[in-house]
């Protein structure tokens, strides 16, 4: 107790004084403090964090104006005489200061909730400000350091910008927000134009977080070639790209997902090896083979199907109708030659695996899929 009154003592004393002003006020000490020697002070990085939360929150029809107060504020609560006393404090004082000095409650929560989530397994911001202000505090954070070329390297990492990541990806995909990762890197760079040219960075950072999406999959038990085969189709939304990583899950323990990945890498070894520029339909009258007829067919009747579920991205159901293709598949590979002399025909049959192929990577490559067991 004699440790502990003397500071609750000296925390009545902080709040009492820092209460003598509305939080507003500490904005203009801002500028004199350094966030970084080439970003700039909190007060830039505070605008900077302004724009890119208006440009989100017009993204997600939210209010502009209080994402936009929300990062003008967010960041004075550092220099209240409570947080430089208790810096653990930050932004659960910034909430409580905005609420005696009227601010929004919106504001007052996205304020707290900007650190969020501050570790892994941590809690996420439940306010749609709290949410933009949590995102666009991280954008900036990692595309800054790594246009300055700081980016982590081994254990070293000064900038959290590991844990920036993964907020980053964890914001989007559980909350969810339906964004596109690289649209926001690009608009993140521009704003930053008038500290350091970021252009490169924003790409850098793109596979910088994609890297970090492995690492973050495999923590909710997707296997690593289920990961590899979504992300070697590509895509900038975090929130699809983990969707099509589930349904692929699913799919490997479908019976007839392991004949389905071998003919998908034959299909592509013989693509590869071919290298001839091919049509984009397969004539009907080239088709000459019993089981080729049959797998023209079924993809025909198909292909409608599975594009309207993609679109839908109900990407579990369209990958469930490619795997009823199995019989036919099996049998073109038994049946056919697809290499033969007769260049017509040739080229047409491998116009048909690159149609079958084209069906697959609408969601994912699975021939990367290894086999089950």
């Amino acid at each position: 107790e004699r440790v502990i009154r003397p500071r609750f003592a000296d925390a009545a004393f902080f709040w009492s004084q820092d209460l003598k002003r509305p939080l507003s006020a500490f904005v203009e000490r801002l500028k004199t403090v350094v966030f970084q020697d080439q970003l700039g002070t909190l007060a830039e990085k505070s605008q900077r964090v302004g724009q890119i939360g208006r440009y989100l929150a017009g993204l997600l029809d939210y209010d502009e104006e209080l994402v936009a107060r929300a990062a003008h504020l967010a960041k004075c609560d550092l220099m209240t005489a409570m947080i430089f006393e208790f810096p653990g404090l930050q932004g659960i004082m910034g909430r409580y200061y905005a609420q005696h000095s009227g601010e929004d409650p919106a504001v007052c929560a996205a304020i707290e909730e900007q650190y969020l989530p501050r570790h892994a397994g941590d809690r996420l911001p439940v306010t749609d400000c709290g949410r933009i202000l949590a995102l666009a505090e991280r954008l900036d954070t990692l595309v800054g350091i790594f246009a300055i070329g700081q980016r982590p390297t081994g254990v070293k990492d000064p900038y959290a910008l590991r844990r920036a990541a993964i907020g980053v990806l964890r914001l989007l995909i559980e909350t969810p927000l339906e964004l596109d990762l690289r649209d926001l890197l690009d608009f993140t760079a521009q704003e930053l134009r008038t500290k350091v040219d970021a252009s490169a960075a924003a790409s850098e950072v793109f596979v910088y977080i994609l890297e970090r999406l492995k690492s973050y999959c495999q923590d909710q038990a997707l296997a690593g070639d289920v990961v590899d085969a979504v992300l070697e189709v590509g895509g900038h939304l975090p929130t699809d790209l983990y969707r099509r990583m589930l349904a692929v899950q699913d799919f490997k323990r479908l019976p007839e997902a392991d004949a389905l990945a071998t003919a998908n890498k034959r299909t592509r070894n013989i693509l590869k090896k071919s290298g001839a520029a091919l049509p984009s339909r397969v004539q009907t009258a080239l088709l000459i083979d019993r089981a080729e007829v049959a797998l023209a067919t079924r993809i025909d009747t198909l292909a409608p199907q599975v594009s309207a579920h993609l679109a839908q991205q109900n990407y579990g159901t369209a990958l469930k109708l490619l795997a009823s293709m199995r019989p036919e598949v099996d049998d073109f590979f038994d049946q056919v030659m697809v290499m033969v002399d007769d260049e017509q025909i040739q080229t047409n049959r491998l116009a048909l695996l690159a149609r079958l192929e084209g069906l697959f990577l609408g969601i994912a490559d699975i021939s990367r899929l290894q086999p089950v067991g």
